[in-house]
Order: C-alpha cells, then structure tokens, then sequence
C-alpha cells in the first residue's frame, strides 16, 4: 500500500516555547501594542509558522492567556481556598505581588483590560468574561465569609469583592509604573491592617 505523503514540512520549533514567548511580548506590550514582527521575532518563527501553528494574532492571545492563567494565576485558586476573608485577600495580594514582579512588571489581565477597552477589540468580549469568571469565584468566596461569620462590620460580597480587585488592580498598575516588590508589599500590608475581620 502506497504511504501519503505528508503536506508541508514538520514544525521545526517548539510551541510550548514559542508560545511563552508570544506571552512575554503581549505581558510586556498589550494586545493591541505587540506587532506580528513583535511576535514572530520573539517566537523565533516566520509568519507563515505562526499562523499554521496558532492561527491569527487574536487566537495566539487567547492561547497566550490561557497559558498565563494555567501558571501565573495558580494562585488565585489557593486563596480561594483559604480559611477566612482575610486569609483570601493576603494570598490574593501576596499572589498578586509574586506574580507582578517576577518576569514581566504588572498583570496581564490589566494590561489586556486597559488595552482593549475599545469595544472593536477582537478579544475584549473573551478578555471581560474571563475577568467575570474570576470574579463572580471570588463574589461568592466573601458571601461565604459573611454567611461564616469573618467579618467584623456589616459588608456585602459584592463590595467587598470590587475592593479586593481595585487593590490587586491598583497595585499592579504601580507595579508597570516601577514600584518595588518592597514598597508593593507595603501597600498590601496596609491593607490587611484594615482588612475588616479575621
């Protein structure tokens, strides 16, 4: 029996590699800011390379952030995880800090966000439900606290949830602007201080 010949020739890169480097270019520039040239130069690939093997800049992005949420973001589901409110925003926040200043200063989910803020944006839809998915695990977390008894005053899930994410949002947006890991730290400090119960 006659064998087919295969089409085209074999991948000769690794795409595991080349993927993490595509997140390092839109870690770093964005969504709208990372050129193809960007990317391709950083993939050690051709153009044609990377559209056989991730398809267009819109699918590499979404792959890329997937990749992000598989290693970078492992940490939001062990706060989750944690015994108390207080015990969640300290490893959210510590998470958070780790995460920021470790490759690539500030957070990809605020870089995206920031970046397609125009509603033409070919990943704002998939960008904002992922942020609503994180979200709503982390509203119904602080429900749990209050039903539970973990805080001090009177809050609503909701609230306490938006406060949470502006400090993680706030404190990576000063991470893209230079701050240190110590003065980040700082901040989150400061925050648990007045963190309203246990």
């Amino acid at each position: 029996m006659e064998q087919v010949a295969q089409r085209g020739r074999p991948r000769e890169f690794d795409t595991d590699e080349a993927l993490a480097s595509a997140l390092r270019v839109f870690w770093t520039k964005g969504y709208d800011g990372a050129s193809l040239t960007d990317l391709t130069e950083a993939m050690g690939i051709t153009r044609p390379s990377l559209y056989a093997a991730f398809g267009n800049k819109e699918a590499l992005f979404k792959r890329a952030l997937d990749l992000y949420q598989a290693e970078k973001l492992a940490y939001v589901e062990s706060a989750l995880e944690a015994p108390t409110a207080r015990g969640v925003a300290e490893r959210m926040l510590s998470g958070t800090i780790e995460n920021i200043t470790s490759e690539c200063p500030g957070c990809l989910g605020v870089i995206a966000s920031v970046s397609c803020s125009n509603e033409a944006s070919p990943i704002r839809d998939d960008v904002q439900a992922r942020a609503q998915t994180a979200r709503c695990a982390i509203v119904e977390r602080m429900q749990r606290a209050i039903d539970e008894g973990d805080f001090t005053i009177p809050v609503e899930a909701e609230a306490m949830t938006r406060y949470l994410l502006a400090l993680l949002q706030g404190i990576s947006v000063q991470a893209g602007s230079g701050a240190s890991r110590d003065e980040l730290e700082r901040v989150a400090e400061a925050a648990l201080a007045i963190w309203p119960g246990r």
